[in-house]
């Protein structure tokens, strides 16, 4: 189920729970609308509302960390990469070839994520990008050092590649994080009685109409917002590649 679609069902139920309340008030007897009703069921929803506040405030801060970590860890792993390509530079010419081949791979990685697309960046887990991995590793395995500085350059490329590949895996794991449908359904039902509630307490007139329907639409935006910043790869506020792109620029020079 799409993000947007979770988002509008939620608008739905929350909104379509005010306006219900709007109408069981004008159905209730009038001594549940007295004052000592009305201030039991305040303090009642008052502790659901609460509730739902730090829940929502959790998720948001959850999602936000998740970005952000996905975010540093494609800049460290750009940064790796052209790590990498120095260290070759250094052990000499005969690592041309490895270099130009590591800024093919690293082009398609960069083309793949920069779609944002799910489909697109399941990709980087297909045999045919894990065969170029295992062909580029194989390269720098076969390199024959002919001293002591190569010996070390070549085990030092060796291993930022072993982290380079192993970072990429990491981030594309950290970056398909989700929210449990059951936590969805309980924070829109909290967020529905809640608005139930208000309904039935409020007078029926265009203005409490046009309050109930921005706030509502509010929560639910809050909801796509964690939802989308859970999938930071693939959705629609998806990150910025240019670190990527900036690195690749300077491979092979």
């Amino acid at each position: 189920m799409s993000h947007f679609l979770i988002a509008l069902i939620a608008f739905a139920c929350v909104f379509g729970s005010a306006l219900l309340g709007l109408y069981v008030r004008k159905v209730l007897p009038a001594h549940h609308l007295s004052d000592e009703s009305i201030s039991v069921v305040k303090q009642a929803i008052g502790l659901i509302a609460t509730m739902a506040a730090l829940v929502l405030g959790l998720l948001i801060s959850s999602a936000k960390d998740t970005y952000e970590k996905t975010r540093t860890d494609l800049t460290v792993n750009a940064a790796r990469v052209y790590q990498f390509d120095r260290v070759l530079a250094r052990y000499g010419p005969e690592t041309q070839d490895i270099r130009a081949l590591v800024k093919r791979n690293y082009a398609v990685v960069i083309e793949l994520v920069a779609s944002h697309d799910s489909a697109t960046i399941s990709q980087l887990d297909s045999p045919e990008v894990i065969g170029r991995s295992d062909a580029l590793r194989q390269k720098i395995d076969d390199l024959k050092p002919g001293n002591d500085t190569q010996r070390a350059l070549k085990a030092s490329a060796q291993e930022i590649a072993d982290d380079v590949l192993a970072a990429r895996w990491l981030t594309q794991l950290q970056a398909h994080g989700s929210v449990p449908v059951l936590f969805l359904i309980i924070l829109v039902a909290w967020l529905s009685i809640i608005f139930g509630a208000f309904g039935v307490f409020a007078p029926y007139n265009g203005t409490v109409i046009a309050a109930f329907f921005t706030c509502a639409l509010s929560a639910s935006t809050a909801i796509l917002l964690i939802q989308e910043m859970n999938r930071p790869l693939d959705g629609m506020i998806g990150l910025s590649v240019e670190p990527m792109r900036e690195t690749l620029s300077r491979l092979g020079q």
